[in-house]
């Protein structure tokens, strides 16, 4: 008989359950078997409910850095060059549906996603005096984030781009409410119908967040209003829709909350203004699993790591067209790597150790560049486009472009499009990129004809796991 994984509902620390053999004999954890009425009686129960939702996001396969390596060595940026023998398939493009690695990243984040769905459903009826209706609306819109980065996550991973079929190919199933003890096999939604929700989501967070926390650290590492319109920028310019994405960048532009750094000290473990969203990590509460972390996959064994990740020849020819770059020899050096031989690998994730590094979910950064992005598709070169850019240019201590510098809209959009990658590299950006431009993700290599945008194993498969296990599923195609 075959073995079986249904998500269950969400309680104090949320909850999967796991497995069956043939008798189908369901395994809970003790915290798992906490009932709603147990978990949503008090606002003390509730806070402890949404924690637990950010606390499951610092996952491995969450934002733990599994699912945004892959974004990066599946494309161009990076060379895998470790052992993992499922990670390896992947980059080859030659992954199969049984895939461990892809079933433990859908089936997590389902994980997160049932969790917040708890708090969604469920907070609202609570009666505390000490939740007031204020704080009640709050945790229920950091749930309704937390849910749409989760699932922009998943679909982004799963689901071809927007730009196949503009957005009517199938995406993720949309699971919005917690388990009621009534098994259901959602179908897949299409990718506009995910985005839709994500941006549902969004919109309606972004009313009850608060701008800032009176916890510093807590104003980068839990969702606020600023965070929710770069996660709206962001999936905007992923859809190509350049007027909003360039409204929701400059809400979070002109706060004075955040800033760019003036230099790259900003790596590490202490969020700042650089940051809009990151999870906070320490050596007793983090990510990783044993498979490994940020830090653990791109610093050698000399460091603490693995050393899997090499810069790509790619990625150091695009960084040599201006050598002096200091995201080039200031964050990155040259070691052993995983496979004995000597490669460049980036020094933004330092902490092999005890993996106390950031998850760099968001960077004002990225939202300068989206700005930048939109308003040049919308404008071509002008002003305004030139010094977001030049902002992280001088940073990087490279000279400002000027109007003369480009001189077609297009090749200034190219110029903006190599910013991003090189800014953002190593933080789960540019497979991304690539495909919203309808661009191939590598052009050079035995892969290549693999990675054409649209081909089939540019997206993840459906983990067969949950093929098997529901019958409304349908299989990426090429799998």
């Amino acid at each position: 008989m075959k073995k079986i994984s249904i998500i269950l509902k969400s309680s104090l620390l949320f909850g999967v359950l796991f497995t069956s053999s043939c008798d189908s004999r369901l395994e809970i954890l003790p915290e798992q078997s906490l009932s709603d009425s147990q978990a949503f009686v008090s606002g003390a129960n509730a806070q402890a409910s949404l924690l637990g939702v950010y606390s499951q996001g610092q996952l491995l396969e969450v934002f733990g850095s599994g699912p945004q390596i892959i974004e990066d060595y599946q494309a161009d940026n990076t060379e895998f060059v470790g052992s993992f023998p499922t990670l390896q398939d992947i980059n080859n493009y030659i992954t199969t549906s049984p895939n461990a690695t892809v079933q433990g990243y859908w089936q997590v984040q389902y994980r997160v996603i049932n969790a917040a769905n708890a708090v969604i459903d469920n907070v609202p009826g609570i009666v505390d005096p000490k939740l007031t209706p204020e704080l009640a609306k709050q945790y229920v819109a950091e749930a309704k984030f937390l849910r749409a980065i989760v699932y922009l996550s998943l679909v982004n991973s799963f689901a071809q781009p927007f730009q196949v079929q503009a957005g009517a190919s199938p995406g993720v199933p949309l699971v919005l409410k917690s388990f009621t003890g009534t098994i259901e096999f959602p179908a897949r939604a299409t990718v506009a119908q995910v985005h839709e929700q994500i941006k549902k989501d969004l919109t309606e967070a972004l009313v009850d967040l608060p701008a800032q926390y009176s916890v510093a650290t807590q104003t980068r590492a839990r969702a606020t209003k600023g965070a929710a319109a770069g996660y709206l920028s962001r999936l905007h310019l992923l859809r190509g829709e350049y007027q909003e994405a360039a409204t929701f960048a400059n809400q979070v532009i002109t706060s004075s909350l955040y800033a760019p750094a003036t230099n790259y000290s900003f790596y590490g473990a202490t969020p700042t203004s650089e940051h809009v969203f990151a999870l906070v990590n320490s050596a007793t509460d983090n990510g990783r699993t044993g498979s490994g972390g940020w830090a653990s996959y791109h610093r050698p064994a000399a460091k603490g790591g693995r050393g899997d990740c090499a810069y790509s020849s790619s990625l150091t020819t695009a960084f040599l067209t201006e050598p002096t770059d200091k995201r080039y020899t200031d964050l990155s050096d040259v070691v052993s790597a995983a496979d004995g031989a000597t490669r460049r690998m980036t020094t933004k994730f330092q902490d092999a150790a005890t993996n106390t590094d950031l998850a760099p979910l968001m960077r004002v950064s990225e939202i300068y560049l989206t700005r930048a992005e939109a308003l040049a598709e919308l404008n071509g070169i002008n002003t305004e486009s030139l010094t977001l850019v030049n902002t992280i240019r001088t940073r990087a201590g490279l000279p400002a472009w000027t109007t003369t510098t480009f001189a077609t809209k297009a090749a200034f959009i190219a110029g903006i499009l190599d910013q991003r990658r090189k800014e953002l590299c190593f933080e789960g950006h540019r497979r991304m990129d690539l495909l919203r431009k309808g661009l191939p993700l590598r052009t050079t290599g035995p892969t290549a004809a693999l990675a054409a945008f649209g081909a089939p194993k540019t997206v993840l498969p459906i983990p067969q796991r949950e093929i098997d296990l529901n019958p409304s599923l349908t299989q990426n195609t090429g799998y």
